[in-house]
């Protein structure tokens, strides 16, 4: 940001930075604090920056100049907020489409939906790039679970637009298998345990946000299961909570002193 859009120019600053969620979550929290960092420095040094350019800038810095291994969901998801489909297209083409989901469609799915962590962090480096390494290497195993999980999308969308929660438990449940399969070590004994407790009191489907190994697991419940839900999780070892969706990506603001 100082190179590009402070003409080079160093600057003194003291950056503090807060995170709710634990290190290794899954929920993409380092994606957003860097969204959060170069929108920060966007309204400093007035940079001329639209969504789309803070979000790819986060990619480029997280994923190229620092190297670490991940997609870039993350940061777009964090830039834009809301609910969206996010096309992922060739020669770094991003399209985000926010979906018009009525709001009956919108309070029923976030009335069905528990958050769980597992209370252990992961490192998703090694999962990632055996995914990556079955992807080069043209593994029909990870191939075919990588389709599945990009027709699951597709499908799921279309659920969510008509409102159809069973429809999305279903495709879910798919998608959480399809993910399995693309490397191992997604699934834990800790998050099999976490899963049978949620199936046996009333959980319709479930998957591991992120690359797996560990962070949060995300449940579909009945809305009028969801307490009994929730407090079985805890019960087991996990934190579990209820989901608020956000209308808005990163905001920021500046505080005259």
């Amino acid at each position: 940001m100082v190179r590009d859009h402070n003409g080079n120019e160093a600057t003194s600053a003291t950056i503090t930075t807060t995170v709710d969620a634990p290190m290794g979550s899954g929920l993409g929290s380092s994606s957003a604090l860097v969204v959060a960092l170069v929108d920060a420095f966007r309204v400093l040094f007035g940079a001329p920056l639209g969504q789309y350019d803070v979000a790819h800038l986060a990619f480029e810095i997280e994923r190229l100049d620092l190297g670490l291994v991940g997609g870039k969901q993350d940061q777009y998801a964090a830039a834009f907020g809301g609910i969206n489909f996010i096309e992922f297209l060739a020669e770094d083409r991003v399209i985000v489409n926010p979906l018009r989901v009525s709001d009956s469609a919108r309070n029923e799915f976030e009335s069905s939906l528990v958050i769980c962590f597992s209370g252990r962090s992961r490192d998703a480096t090694v999962i990632i790039e055996e995914q990556t390494a079955g992807l080069v290497g043209h593994s029909t195993r990870t191939i075919e679970a990588m389709n599945r999980l990009k027709s699951d999308a597709i499908e799921m969308k279309n659920a969510l637009l008509a409102g159809d929660i069973p429809a999305m438990a279903k495709i879910l449940d798919d998608s959480w298998k399809a993910k399995k399969m693309t490397a191992p070590g997604i699934s834990t004994d800790r998050i099999d345990q976490l899963y049978d407790a949620a199936f046996t009191n009333g959980a319709l489907a479930g998957k591991v946000s992120g690359a797996g190994g560990g962070g949060f697991v995300m449940f579909l419940v009945h809305p009028e299961d969801r307490l009994g839900l929730v407090n079985a999780l805890n019960a087991a070892g996990g934190s579990a909570g209820s989901v608020k969706f956000a209308e808005w990506g990163c905001e920021t603001w500046q505080v005259r002193r």
